[in-house]
């Protein structure tokens, strides 16, 4: 089980489409905690712990969003799990 941390800042048409919520509900459906939040430069930042081969997927996930964003741009960061989440919130 190879637990890690991934911090995806999604750039493009990304606020104001479900974007958050969305990547919430992925995000619980591929077992996986953190957060999502709008960041004030009009991005979206996530950061989600778990097994690897699922956050793989939600990183696939947010290179295209929701049908209603635009995605233009995905800057990941890989880090180590911290197990400081219990569940999968947006944040304000």
């Amino acid at each position: 089980m190879a637990l890690k941390q991934l911090q995806l800042v999604v750039r493009g048409r990304v606020q104001g489409v479900y974007f958050r919520a969305s990547a919430q509900r992925e995000a619980r459906r591929l077992g996986l905690v953190g957060t999502v939040r709008n960041r004030p430069d009009g991005s979206v930042e996530i950061v989600a712990e778990g097994e690897e081969s699922s956050i793989r997927e939600l990183h696939g996930w947010a290179q295209k969003g929701p049908s209603v964003a635009r995605v233009e741009r995905v800057d990941t960061r890989w880090r180590s799990y911290s197990g400081e989440y219990a569940d999968f919130r947006i944040v304000e």
